[in-house]
């Protein structure tokens, strides 16, 4: 066992950090050129939210990157940022700022542990093999020191995966438990083998909406690597405007970031183009891990019925089957994605609270959370689109 003294650092910027440094905790199964589980923790990602002007002064999202060194090396790492609102969270505290703010606090600025604009599960804690002990202890601890030393009301860790979740259980943070729809691949060897195993109305439902959307008067093309193409960033840009327009009032994310996406992680995405008349009329844009598809930008600037279905959920589902993938995860919120075979699953997040009292009221309001949750995945799942085994279907 290591037994050299942890060293904590805070980084204003990735530029402060080698790639190959932060890569090896936050994606050591990536050494050699395979494909990283999680493409949003990865140096080049996060570099291009900073780079791009996405986060940083301005925006609400001021990188904080929290390092731990042990012997000179760097054995934990963690995207920390210091939060001026709940914006680009998707696991929502409003309710908790007001009634602090209600009850004289100040709850901003608060510390992030997230990606930002992201609601997809991944490691939070990043850590270099070997160091996981000691790795997660040193950056949790150093967080909440953080948070203490400054007399911020809070620190939040959010879309963390379940053995995370477990672990900062255990070093005291309050686990959350929220919802969100996936798509699991079980072997399906094309999307009509999907199909076979979901009911018959919700077949006959997913074959018309397919037919109504290919109908629109175009094409739907899917791109990926060196397909993709500087001009199709410019067509996706004014899709995705759009949505942030009418979603948040500004979009999140700068023009730049994707242009820098095209040169540092273009072999990490799945863009879906709809043409009309010679013009890009919608896109999706979903991002391709180890074992996973992430859906996570659409927009449009022609309305087609059922085109959102099929290039969000249809066109994933058809890449992941043919890429071998185990699952999509499709986003945040949306329980019209269960008829279409996404099915509800749990997420996770953790949060320290500095004021005892506010604490306690919101573990107690978790716990509560937690239970309805749970039935209501149950409840969902229960009523989802797959055939009842042994029971006779008439077509």
């Amino acid at each position: 066992m290591n037994q050299e003294p942890v060293e904590i650092r805070v980084l204003a910027s990735l530029s402060q950090i080698a790639p190959e440094a932060w890569d090896a905790c936050a994606c050591p199964e990536s050494v050699g050129g395979q494909r990283a589980v999680d493409p949003f923790t990865t140096y080049r990602f996060l570099a291009a939210l900073e780079q791009s002007g996405s986060v940083g002064a301005g925006t609400g999202w001021q990188p904080q990157y929290l390092t731990a060194y042990s012997g000179g090396q760097l054995i934990a790492c963690a995207p920390l940022y210091a939060k001026s609102h709940s914006q680009g969270e998707y696991i929502f505290d409003h309710n908790w700022a007001h009634a602090y703010e209600q009850a004289g606090g100040r709850y901003y600025p608060k510390l992030q542990i997230a990606v930002p604009f992201t609601p997809a599960t991944g490691r939070r804690l990043l850590v270099r093999p070997g160091f996981e002990r000691i790795g997660q202890s040193a950056l949790v601890q150093g967080a909440v020191q953080l948070a203490r030393d400054n007399q911020l009301s809070s620190l939040h860790l959010t879309f963390c995966t379940e053995a995370e979740a477990e672990s900062g259980k255990q070093m005291g943070l309050l686990r959350r438990t929220s919802q969100q729809f996936h798509w699991v691949n079980d072997g399906y060897p094309d999307f009509d083998g999907f199909l076979a195993a979901l009911s018959s109305r919700k077949r006959k439902m997913i074959r018309k909406e397919r037919a109504q959307a290919q109908g629109f008067g175009g094409t739907i093309r899917s791109y990926t690597g060196d397909q993709i193409r500087p001009e199709h960033w410019d067509a996706f840009w004014a899709f995705y405007q759009d949505t942030g327009s009418r979603k948040w009032g500004t979009p999140y994310l700068t023009r730049d970031f994707f242009s820098i996406l095209q040169d540092t992680m273009v072999e990490d995405m799945h863009l879906v183009l709809a043409e009309r008349e010679g013009a890009f009329v919608a896109g999706a844009l979903n991002f391709i891990g180890r074992d996973a598809l992430f859906g996570r930008y659409w927009g449009c600037l022609e309305h087609h019925p059922c085109l959102h279905f099929e290039m969000c959920y249809y066109q994933a589902i058809e890449f992941a089957i043919a890429q071998r993938l185990q699952r999509v995860e499709a986003g945040a919120q949306g329980d019209h994605k269960l008829a279409r075979g996404y099915l509800p699953v749990e997420t996770h997040s953790l949060h320290w609270l500095g004021d005892p009292g506010f604490a306690e009221a919101v573990s107690r309001y978790l716990d509560a959370e937690r239970d309805a949750i749970a039935e209501e995945i149950e409840v969902l799942t229960s009523y989802g689109p797959f055939r009842r085994a042994n029971v006779e279907e008439q077509e």
